[in-house]
């Protein structure tokens, strides 16, 4: 127990210290703008499978402007949980306490973890969520209850529903339990019906833009962003990436051991499991560290059990003391590079708060880093929801498609109904690009809108001319709770 006490202390400050990344626009906008009561794919872009924003709209709506930093610790204490439950699924499966704490705290060392849990993604709910489902499998190891089929459904439906990775296990296991006499299929399905209808609920609010989110532009839009580089989009440049984030960390040295010691306890769901995530990793063109997760919990079960009763050689002990530190150096590298930490986010978004409250601004605020918008207390304009994503495209879709899906290009832009203009929070300190940001400031220049540095701060603020009844326009959109 005080490990894991240890492992919240730990993650929860790090989550707070974490520099920015841009991944975490489209995310924290999602969040808020549901918590505002709007609908992902209806009343705005979100390139991922709907339960992430839906599930934190309440904790987010309470929060107010400190949604951002509460995402961090929520997602932090997820991985404790995860965790933890990679240590009781370890245990049910018969391994001793001592492998399955060993197994699980090696799981706390690796990059992958350490990006999932501190940052506000969508990537801690469906692993969570996942440990948890492989506890449940593991503890019927003679066939699942009526009980426990439900549930296992039910968590691993909900996990595909949050991240449409983890579908590929969920689809998986499904196939499983149909060739594996007393895993109750049918209790399987009918646990998974509540997540489907959540998904398909929102599929039927706006099915072209569902389609064209979810699928459409994950699947497209890489081959146009990558399209100078495309050895990382490449079946080989992604084995390459894989292996490379494989190796940060005990992943790696982990795989090796489950691997060496195969005959040590079989459990083909758990290999199954395993495979599938290695599939779910692999699909997305290029490869990046989070998508490993899906392949993690059950790995990690698995080697707890194949390492009881037994000791690691000491080669391979010196291998996974090489990846451990290759993991921690990384993780140095990217608090100590210079980027924006997130006590400075913090800051610049009460002084973005002040800067905005001068200039009068009562409407929405256009941003590519929506995240500093949600910080300043101020609503954010639904069509920048997914930040720099889809701005950023410029074949995808045509413009009367963009109308429809309410998606917004920097080809071509529609500033009506914004009451202000955010620039600086897309850049190199934050992992994104500032040539998106100085693309969306010369829109607004173009436009004849007057613009301001916010002092002491990243940010330039750009407000339209004034005309004659433009306050009137923006009262609907004053700043949310």
């Amino acid at each position: 127990m005080a490990g894991f006490v240890g492992l919240a202390v730990l993650l929860i400050a790090a989550a707070l210290l974490r520099p920015v990344d841009h991944d975490e626009s489209q995310y924290v906008a999602a969040a808020v703008l549901s918590g505002q009561g709007l609908l992902p794919y209806r009343d705005f872009g979100y390139f991922q499978t709907p339960l992430y924003p839906l599930l934190f709209a309440p904790l987010v709506w309470a929060t107010g402007h400190w949604a951002w930093p509460t995402l961090r610790v929520a997602n932090a204490l997820l991985g404790v949980a995860t965790a933890a439950l990679i240590y009781d699924g370890a245990v049910q499966a018969g391994a001793s306490r001592r492998a399955a704490l060993v197994c699980s705290a090696l799981f706390a060392t690796t990059g992958v973890f350490f990006f999932c849990f501190t940052v506000a993604r969508n990537d801690a709910v469906p692993a969570a969520l996942l440990a948890g489902a492989i506890a449940l499998i593991v503890r019927g190891k003679d066939g699942s209850s009526p009980v426990q089929a439900f549930a296992i459904g039910g968590i691993l439906a909900a996990a595909g529903a949050c991240k449409i990775s983890y579908a590929v296990p969920a689809a998986a296991y499904g196939a499983w339990t149909l060739a594996k006499s007393g895993r109750r299929p049918v209790w399987v399905a009918l646990g998974a019906v509540a997540p489907a209808l959540l998904v398909a609920w929102t599929w039927a609010e706006a099915p072209e833009a569902f389609w064209f989110d979810v699928i459409g532009f994950p699947a497209r839009a890489p081959a146009e962003y990558y399209a100078g580089q495309p050895w990382k989009l490449s079946l080989g440049g992604r084995l390459v990436d894989f292996l490379k984030f494989a190796s940060l960390g005990a992943c790696l040295p982990v795989a090796v051991l489950a691997v060496l010691n195969r005959k040590r306890g079989a459990l083909p769901v758990l290999e199954m499991l395993c495979v599938a995530g290695v599939v779910a990793a692999l699909i997305p063109a290029p490869t990046w560290r989070q998508y490993l997760m899906p392949a993690l919990p059950p790995l990690f079960v698995l080697a707890a059990v194949r390492l009881t009763g037994t000791r690691p050689s000491r080669s391979w002990q010196a291998f996974a003391a090489v990846c451990v530190v290759a993991g921690a150096l990384e993780l140095g590298v990217q608090f100590g590079s210079g980027a924006m930490s997130f006590p400075t986010a913090i800051r610049e978004g009460g002084r973005l708060r002040e800067g905005l409250d001068r200039a009068h601004v009562v409407g929405p605020v256009a941003s590519l880093s929506p995240q500093f918008v949600s910080l300043a207390g101020f609503g954010i304009a639904p069509a920048f929801a997914p930040g720099p994503f889809y701005f950023r495209s410029a074949t995808l879709l045509d413009r009367d498609a963009e109308q429809r899906l309410r998606l917004m290009s920097g080809r071509r832009p529609d500033l009506h109904g914004i009451g202000a203009i955010v620039v600086g929070g897309e850049s190199p300190a934050t992992s994104g690009n500032a040539d998106l940001d100085e693309r969306l400031a010369r829109l607004a220049q173009d436009r004849g809108w007057i613009g301001r540095p916010i002092l002491k701060t990243h940010f330039r603020l750009f407000t339209p001319p004034v005309q004659d009844g433009q306050q009137g326009v923006y009262q609907e959109f004053t700043r949310p709770r």
